[in-house]
């Protein structure tokens, strides 16, 4: 009976669209007052995890309200989830503590968990606070003036690092003793903390300046020296004289700053650091630092100033002295640093991502550099399945030397998705162990047996479940939750391709109205980023970004995606087109080429088209806007506007110096081209942009009022280049609509 009613709603809706047309405007309108409320936030939220060194995990349910959240213990083996901290105790604990925060209803996640996870450490204001996870009772570690930051657990769990004023600490958490390990931090010498360029560009976004040792008693640390290094100046509006905050950052062609590997013995009663030798070889970056197995030597990553060789170092812990493996090359562009970097326990051999054959593949190499075998090939890409920023990359999720696997994500199955699959070392029984279309990010368990798979696609929320590494489900810990926006009308993109000029098919996505009539056109708004593998198409939950497209949606336009063919990530072949001309006319014409098939639809309305997008797509609204015809409207939210203007490390990769490539900078300029302006422009900028300096923004409008031409223009006070505070992105979102339908 159940299911002959259902048929016949079905039926009645089909065939009276007006009917349904009626219902669907009871549902509710997503406003940007929602997306960025406590409810649209959390709405796609699964548990938080951690595993742990005996391969038993930490969770953490987002899903519960914040007073009811605490830790639970989590085994693979049997399912259970067993709590873990005594969460009013804790906070109990921290609230008797004179200076510590005395508001919380729960704790949030913690700077780090000791790898048994018995200890969590947090950092309240400027000091280190420890709990004991069993007991539920806090110490607090640091009472200083100067704040600390960095903090991380030894591999033991009996020690913890940190940096105070740009020096490296190490703290005894038995004896509750503090040990001062470098003694020159200054305001232009860091020791174990990261400079802006380094924590952006190739850290990404990660504040990673030591390592400890397996054996707990080492650390390798990265000290940089700025002094060299220009500085930016950032004015507040407060107070009435208002402060100047400044910043040290290279622009392209400038000085960088200069990196120093040491390792200190933490351990000596004086500790001093060793610093590396590496048989007399100049380099300008510092890219990774890895300990092999056994703790004896460390491998050192640098990099030359063009970027277009990638040295590996092994050093020795003892001596400092560092004795090249191999190198990396790229003569038609330039290296992508990559997290792949495994040495077997075997002494033998290594595993490493490289892009030599023109695609990101695994190699197995000896220890003398030399290749033994190619592992994964083909013409597609590993590809990393993390939410972190696109150019980290790091692909292989376990190796399981004791049965033969590696476990890594790519896109071989299309270069929307992201799965995962397992390979041998010598290259044989490749196997996809994933199967629901879509992406799946993937975190293995240290022993290999078992991994988590946070999984969504475009029209599913994510899940979060626990499979064994022969790809069988074991458990879900967290099904989509679809049922948070049933008071919505919510609509769907569709994938598909967009030919090229010469053919190549562009990975697209279109959202319709859900009573679209293909014999009506629409405005139509596309949104881009467009850097080098950097897509924006994916079949995977966009949560935030979806939900802003439906309000579009709600007011009458098709929101169409598209990545030109050097985005899409496919192929190092497709990237190194970009080489000496980023964000430049070589993407353009794929862009062109997209917006023409588009106007070419009957249902698009080839007078009303919008561009828009951030950062480096706010760079390519510049581009698109300012050297085609094509669009009748666009916003530009925080965008390079001259490659000048920009950090060493990013520009000078695609770029490489101006003085190297002073007609590639020319033929870049969006400030040389803004003269050419075609169609109605908001620019949209923080005042404390330290990415993507306001600069940008100044000097492209400079150019619009000396030619006389009219744009509008959204600036937001001390905001950075990432909008964080609620109200500045609930105003941008309501800006942005209101500058569509004046303009659109």
């Amino acid at each position: 009976m159940q299911i002959k009613r259902f048929i016949s709603v079905i039926a009645i809706l089909f065939l009276f669209p007006a009917l349904y047309s009626a219902l669907a405007q009871d549902k509710t309108a997503i406003t940007a007052e929602w997306i960025y409320s406590d409810e649209g936030t959390a709405a796609d939220d699964v548990p938080r995890f951690t595993w742990l060194a005996n391969s038993t995990a930490i969770l953490y349910d987002l899903r519960q309200p914040a007073a009811e959240r605490s830790f639970e213990l989590f085994d693979p083996g049997n399912g259970r989830r067993t709590p873990l901290l005594d969460m009013a105790a804790a906070l109990s604990s921290l609230q008797a503590i004179p200076g510590a925060p005395d508001s919380l209803e729960s704790l949030d996640w913690p700077d780090s968990f000791d790898n048994a996870g018995k200890q969590a450490v947090y950092l309240f204001g400027k000091d280190i606070y420890l709990l004991n996870l069993a007991s539920a009772q806090f110490r607090r570690l640091t009472e200083t003036d100067a704040a600390e930051k960095s903090v991380r657990f030894s591999p033991d769990g009996k020690r913890l690092a940190f940096v105070r004023e740009n020096d490296l600490y190490m703290y005894d958490i038995e004896n509750a003793g503090e040990k001062r390990l470098t003694l020159n931090g200054s305001e232009t010498l860091l020791n174990g903390t990261l400079s802006w360029v380094y924590w952006e560009e190739i850290f990404g976004r990660q504040d990673i300046g030591y390592w400890w040792s397996g054996d707990s008693k080492a650390l390798a640390f990265l000290q940089t020296d700025e002094s060299g290094v220009d500085l930016m100046y950032f004015p507040d509006f407060k107070p009435a004289v208002p402060r100047v905050i400044t910043q040290r950052y290279p622009k392209a062609g400038d000085d960088n700053p200069i990196v120093h590997v040491g390792i200190i013995e933490v351990d000596a009663p004086a500790p001093k650091p060793l610093w590396m030798e590496l048989e007399g070889k100049e380099y300008e970056y510092i890219c990774r630092v890895n300990w092999l197995p056994g703790d004896r030597q460390i491998c050192v990553q640098t990099m030359n100033r063009a970027q277009n060789e990638l040295d590996f170092f092994v050093v020795e812990r003892q001596s400092g002295y560092g004795r090249q493996l191999m190198q990396e090359r790229d003569p038609e562009g330039w290296v992508n640093i990559n997290d792949d970097l495994y040495f077997l326990k075997d002494g033998k051999h290594f595993i490493w991502q490289s892009e030599r054959d023109g695609y990101a593949h695994l190699y197995r190499f000896d220890m003398n550099g030399k290749a033994v075998n190619q592992i994964t090939r083909g013409e597609w890409a590993l590809r990393t399945s993390s939410s972190g920023p696109f150019w980290l990359r790091q692909a292989v999720t376990a190796v399981d030397e004791a049965n033969g696997w590696i476990y890594f994500t790519a896109m071989e199955k299309s270069s929307i998705e992201r799965h995962l699959y397992r390979i041998r070392f010598d290259g044989s029984k490749m196997t996809r162990l994933s199967k629901e279309d879509g992406t799946h990010r993937i975190s293995f368990s240290p022993d290999a047996r078992y991994y988590f798979d946070t999984y969504s696609n475009i029209r599913t929320m994510p899940s979060l479940a626990l499979y064994q590494n022969d790809g069988k489900r074991k458990l879900v810990l967290a099904e989509p939750r679809p049922e948070l926006l049933a008071k919505f009308d919510m609509q769907y993109p569709e994938h598909f391709t967009i030919p090229a000029e010469d053919g190549f098919p562009m990975p697209a996505e279109i959202l319709k109205p859900r009573d679209f009539d293909p014999g009506k056109r629409y405005p139509v708004i596309y949104y881009i980023y467009g850097g080098p593998a950097a897509p924006t198409v994916f079949d995977a939950w966009r949560g935030t970004s979806l939900y802003f497209d439906l309000m579009l949606l709600d007011r009458g336009y098709i929101v169409v995606r598209f990545d030109h063919r050097s985005a899409t990530a496919i192929s190092k072949k497709l990237e190194n087109r970009l080489r000496g001309m980023m964000s430049g006319p070589r993407e353009l014409e794929d862009v062109v080429a997209g917006v023409k098939w588009l106007k070419s639809q009957t249902y698009v309305d080839p007078e009303r088209v919008g561009i828009w997008g951030w950062s480096g797509g706010g760079s390519f609204t510049l581009n698109a806007m300012t050297r085609s015809k094509e669009f009748k409207a666009g916003i530009a939210g925080a965008p390079v506007s001259d490659w000048h203007y920009y950090d060493t490390r990013w520009a000078e990769a695609g770029m490489l110096r101006p003085q190297d490539n002073p007609e590639g900078y020319e033929k870049t300029s969006f400030v040389k081209t803004a003269k050419d302006l075609h169609g109605r422009l908001m620019l949209v900028h923080g005042t404390y942009d330290d990415n993507v300096h306001p600069q940008n923004t100044w000097a492209f409008a400079n150019e619009l009022i000396k030619h006389n031409i009219r744009f509008e223009m959204m600036i937001y006070p001390m905001r950075k280049h990432g909008f964080t505070d609620r109200p500045a992105l609930i105003h941008r979102y309501n800006t942005m609509l209101e500058f569509w339908e004046r303009n659109l």
